[in-house]
């Protein structure tokens, strides 16, 4: 028997799966995620699916899906860097937020770089690059290079690399190897983002490997990367960042797999985000422009997933519009279910504000520590240090927080900050609290559910007393939000990606026709009824989404599939995933009769085109090739294509140039039994 261990850490659940080829899941299991240390809930996970120890030395491969990368991105984190624009204008640090991504950490501008054709437009200054090593070297973890026209010859950022490893023992990130696209300050930025992943992966890998060897698990460990492909660990800590976006990626893949569907759209719902994605043909569609981050596009290919603050722990907030009486989300709550399951004080807290005779805008919310400050490096300002201290034995009732003072404002301006980067994290009212109290869910404090429906609703609306009609009333009203959310989601991401329409910016429309339809108020008092119909099998997987998601398919009129083992589809999707490596390369006419190959270690120059498509061609499937064994790959297989650009102008035919791609893809390697 060979088993296969995958992991994928999420927003509110990391979850563990033994998979089988020839059986499917053999067992599975999840925690809590960990935030503070992905480590603590990895190994909760992996030990409570490993509880037959007589399975371990069946273990042949390891698999890794992470959001460590893209929360470091979305939250700002990230190890100090230096970054060396080469050829760069002095105004670069202008576009793409560039200068924001490197938050004052030192950025040196070298004489150097290439022109669109690929020629040296100055001498690179290696005295300058010299020195800034030197001073550098002693207070950054790790050095990015960006030369610009880089991608159409690379030669400056390989003598800065080789210069930077002789003086240095220190990682470095080159932007030419991230990417073949030609927007400069962008490729400086994904390579900036990718040298500041590299301490980040570097610990949790190396975390996860101490893990297995204490475990006796000696097979080879792969992490999924933003397209759904697999690579070493070792290869991984090299390019970090293209993990971005691994976890829905590895989504993706496990719902394609477990559902065997070949034209779908993917849902994967969690605690604290909705992620779709739209399937054709097998094959989930990538973002060829650059995966988004947080405020930043980056250069990485990744699978196009459309993300929504939607989840079964989204805040349900008052709202009064024609259609909505509440809304859910974007930010993610602790439910209250929850916190007072992990913490049993919390219940007397929320008896003690239900049987008060007078009811508090504050009650039934509370602030929680989510990570230790430890090394954090951050400098809290006075206010916020007694806040912290405050929640220092467990919850804090945010009543007791304001209570006796100066300034309300400056004390939530303090907590925000807090929840802003992370140290702190809010409990309230969620979807998940009114499956709870409707008794779609059972696995935390119905008690405490219900109780913090009955605070919300005294807070939020002055119901007072509250029945039990006006809970269920609340929770029921819950459900059909998170419905209409979730449909028109869904609806958005598949008019975008078939038909390249943004109806965000359609408000009254989508009022008219897309809600009306969602909410099914097609009364014959209505002028317009309005029904939608969903023409693609709706593959809905994630832990909550047996709660939530067969009214939305009902609303749209499709099939939907929740495949065996959907709570863990994303540990199935990070182990039966392939290695892939994709290399482009460019040709461009000079205009002479002669036709340049922009190759990933130079330029080489031809008389004719098919001279020079046979040397781009050799070139892409040698190093695609090379790229897939060293990721991990077996029994390599290369696809090559190759696109021209050919326009009309006036009747005739101009060639602009080639592209060249090489695709090799094969399994990964596994451990001998």
């Amino acid at each position: 028997m060979a088993l296969f261990l995958g992991i994928d850490t999420g927003g509110t659940y990391t979850d563990a799966v033994l998979f089988d080829e020839t059986e499917g899941v053999i067992a599975s299991a999840k925690a809590l995620t960990t935030k503070y240390d992905l480590t603590v809930g990895i190994r909760e996970a992996v030990e409570r699916v490993l509880n037959d120890a007589h399975l371990i030395p069946a273990i042949r491969l390891v698999s890794l899906s992470t959001t460590l990368a893209t929360n470091a991105v979305v939250e700002g984190q990230g190890a100090p860097i230096c970054l060396m624009l080469i050829g760069y204008p002095d105004d670069a640090l202008e576009y793409e937020g560039l200068g924001q991504v490197m938050k004052g950490d030192p950025v040196v501008f070298i004489a150097g770089g290439h022109t669109v054709t690929g020629e040296e437009q100055s001498p690179l200054d290696l005295v300058a690059v010299r020195q800034a090593i030197e001073e550098n070297a002693m207070r950054v973890a790790a050095f990015a290079v960006s030369g610009y026209f880089a991608v159409r010859n690379p030669e400056h950022e390989l003598k800065v690399r080789r210069l930077i490893r002789e003086l240095t023992d220190l990682p470095v990130t080159c932007g030419h190897e991230l990417s073949s696209n030609l927007n400069a300050p962008r490729r400086a930025l994904t390579a900036a983002l990718n040298a500041r992943l590299i301490p980040f992966l570097h610990q949790l890998i190396v975390a996860v490997r101490a893990l297995l060897s204490e475990k006796g698990i000696r097979a080879p460990l792969m992490v999924v990367k933003g397209d759904g492909s697999l690579v070493e660990a070792r290869v991984a800590l090299e390019r970090p960042v293209e993990t971005i976006l691994s976890g829905p990626a590895a989504s993706v893949i496990g719902a394609r797999y477990l559902s065997e569907e070949r034209d779908m759209v993917v849902v994967d719902m969690g605690g604290t985000t909705t992620d779709i994605a739209v399937v054709r043909d097998g094959r989930p569609m990538l973002n060829r422009e650059g995966a988004v981050v947080g405020n930043w596009r980056t250069m990485v290919e990744a699978v196009a997933i459309h993300t929504f603050g939607l989840g079964g722990d989204s805040e349900v907030q008052p709202c009064d519009t024609e259609w909505e009486r509440i809304t859910i989300g974007p930010r993610r709550l602790v439910p209250l279910s929850l916190l007072a399951h992990q913490h049993p004080a919390v219940l007397e807290v929320l008896r003690r504000q239900h049987d008060k005779r007078r009811a508090g805008i504050y009650d039934g919310q509370f602030v929680v520590r989510q990570r230790p400050l430890n090394g954090a490096g951050i400098a809290l300002s006075s206010l916020e240090q007694q806040i912290w201290e405050a929640t220092a034995s467990g919850p804090m009732p945010l009543e007791q927080l304001v209570a006796g003072a100066r300034s309300r404002y400056l004390i939530f301006q303090a907590v925000n900050r807090l929840i802003e980067q992370g140290w702190l994290v809010a409990s309230g009212f969620t979807p998940t609290d009114a499956a709870h109290i409707l008794g779609q869910q059972r696995d935390w404090s119905c008690e405490a559910a219900y109780l913090g429906a009955v605070l919300w609703l005294r807070a939020h609306r002055g119901v007072q007393p509250v029945q039990d009609e006006d809970v269920k009333a609340l929770c029921a009203s819950v459900m059909r939000q998170l419905t209409l959310q979730a449909g028109r989601a869904l609806v958005n991401v598949v008019a975008e990606e078939e038909y390249g329409v943004n109806l965000e910016p359609c408000l009254s429309a989508r009022q008219l026709f897309i809600d009306q339809a969602l909410a099914a108020r097609n009364g014959h008092n209505r002028a317009l009824g309005v029904s939608l119909m969903l023409n693609r099998v709706l593959v809905a997987i994630g832990a909550p989404v047996i709660t939530y998601y067969p009214p939305v398919a009902e609303r749209l009129h499709t099939r939907l599939c929740i495949p065996p083992h959907a709570p863990i589809a994303n540990a199935v999707g990070a182990v039966v995933g392939s290695i892939t490596q994709v290399v482009r390369v460019q040709i461009r006419p000079l205009g002479d009769e002669t036709f340049r190959v922009h190759l990933p270690d130079g330029i080489r120059d031809f008389a004719t085109l098919e001279e020079a498509a046979v040397c781009a061609t050799e070139a892409a499937t040698s190093l695609a090739e090379k790229r897939a064994y060293a990721a991990g790959a077996i029994q390599v297989y290369v696809q090559t294509q190759r696109h021209d650009e050919i326009v009309n102008v006036r009747g005739m035919e101009v060639f602009l140039g080639s592209e060249v791609i090489a695709t090799a893809s094969g399994r990964p390697r596994l451990a001998e039994p």
